[in-house]
């Protein structure tokens, strides 16, 4: 890759990784843009100082090191999918350390644990696990996401009603702190990192190896699908009535997931149950539903029904494609649920409102069940309370983000928030908002936010691991 900056930190970087100059990229490096800082956000423009691909948690040591010495910010990127691009550093002139040569992975056939490299992506965590025994964890739909990022910062998917966020399953961390040790984290040992690490992470290292607990996979699921026939603003506002009375109901079986999805095309009810056709039908979902034509689809194969999550409607709009976009979230409990007035001026704006683009979309995503279960100050996770999240996405196709777009998605959660008045409706940080500045993390962690600022200080007071919303050391 060559061209490198005779710099100090340059001589430092390419000792780090053993002079091995596949392993380093500058910005002199040709097809530096393309090839290498790949930012997920095409809106948001960010230019790291140098991406590093390490092999081992030794030289993952030795970047942190380099950085450190020299006034350099680091990030740890696995699958870049991050909304603010703050895998690439969010700001500019950060070390980039990818992770993507982490990939080992063990299971141990009497307890489950299994053990997964930090740069191990989704797609790959579902087929090692199935290969291994036919196990499962949970986590979220998009194939292309790094377990880096999403086991430490929350990883809600279907199945974590009832197994819990990717978080929940973790036991114990390798990571590399900023003072460049190696250390093991866990319930036991190095507590308050492990606390951190499980859901605020990229403030407080990097994780090179994961040790979670795994589940039998489902026998069999059912996939179900129902296109609502809702024209006007009214009949839409309707289902989102009836679906929201349903996904209420605290009796709802832990083996439901669930989403509404509303687009320019529509109205779209879809999600899994894991269990049997017959168990299924006898929770009479379709009855609680408006008119529709449905779709109900029986996998007995987990792989099927993981790669089924990955054709989603939203991902398919979305998904790993590099491309201008702004989004924004919110997240509702079972107090926050919406009036029928609300949802009507809600969706009566939605319906009227200049979107400035037609690619775009509101989702509303059942949580609940096994992720409520865990105590508020367990992890670092913010929203033990959450029963479903909003997130609103809007693309623009063909340029940057327009105040247009950004107006309406703003003006989309300040109606729900001025419908909810005196709650205080967090955020989910792995729908990250820059856009919130300094409020990003008080929404995003709530409660736990000065117990990770004393934790920030005690084991990274420099702030080496820096993103423009990160957690910030306490004041000594």
């Amino acid at each position: 890759m060559g061209n490198a900056p005779s710099t100090a930190i340059s001589k430092c970087l390419s000792s780090a990784v053993g002079a091995r100059s596949e392993l380093l990229a500058y910005k002199e490096t040709p097809l530096y843009e393309l090839q290498h800082v790949k930012p997920y956000n095409l809106d948001i423009k960010v230019t790291p100082a140098a991406v590093t691909y390490p092999e081992t948690a030794d030289q993952v040591a030795a970047i942190v090191k380099c950085a450190a010495d020299n006034n350099f910010k680091v990030q740890p990127r696995c699958g870049g999918h991050s909304y603010g691009n703050y895998g690439i550093g969010g700001t500019n002139d950060a070390i980039v350390i990818d992770l993507k040569n982490l990939q080992q992975f063990s299971i141990n056939n009497s307890t489950w644990q299994a053990t997964i490299g930090g740069g191990t992506l989704l797609r790959d965590v579902t087929k090692r696990l199935h290969e291994n025994g036919n196990r499962a964890m949970a986590h979220g739909t998009c194939p292309q996401v790094g377990i880096g990022g999403h086991a430490t910062i929350g990883g809600l998917g279907p199945t974590s009603r009832m197994w819990g966020s990717a978080l929940d399953h973790v036991e114990e961390v390798q990571v590399v702190l900023a003072n460049a040790s190696i250390v093991r984290a866990s319930e036991k040992e190095n507590s308050d990192v492990f606390f951190a690490v499980k859901g605020a992470g990229a403030s407080y290292g990097i994780v090179t190896e994961f040790k979670v607990r795994t589940e039998a996979e489902p026998g069999e699921s059912v996939l179900y699908s129902y296109s609502i026939q809702a024209g006007n603003s009214a009949a839409k506002a309707s289902a989102f009535k009836q679906w929201q009375k349903l996904i209420s109901d605290p009796l709802l079986s832990r083996k439901f997931a669930s989403q509404f999805i509303l687009t320019e095309l529509g109205v779209i009810i879809s999600g899994s149950f894991f269990g049997s056709l017959s168990e299924y039908n006898s929770l009479n979902i379709s009855s609680q539903l408006p008119q529709k034509d449905e779709s109900v689809v029986v996998i007995k194969d987990w792989l099927g029904v993981v790669s089924h999550w990955a054709e989603d409607v939203a991902l398919e709009i979305a998904g790993g494609i590099q491309s201008n976009f702004y989004a924004k979230s919110l997240a509702y409990t079972k107090d926050d649920l919406l009036s029928d007035h609300a949802v009507d001026t809600l969706f009566d704006y939605i319906d009227k409102t200049n979107k400035g683009t037609p690619v775009w979309f509101v989702i509303w995503d059942l949580e609940g069940g096994a992720t409520n279960d865990v105590a508020p100050d367990a992890t670092a996770y913010g929203h033990r309370d959450a029963l479903f999240y909003h997130q609103a996405y809007a693309v623009n196709l063909l340029g940057g983000v327009t105040d247009t777009i950004r107006n309406f998605l703003n003006g989309l959660n300040k109606l729900v928030t001025d419908a909810l008045p005196g709650k205080n409706l967090g955020a989910y940080a792995g729908y990250v908002d820059p856009m919130l500045g300094d409020m990003g993390p008080q929404m995003y962690w709530g409660s736990n936010l000065d117990r990770l600022q004393i934790i920030k200080r005690d084991v990274d007071p420099h702030d080496v691991f820096h993103n423009p919303q990160g957690v910030k050391p306490a004041a000594q």
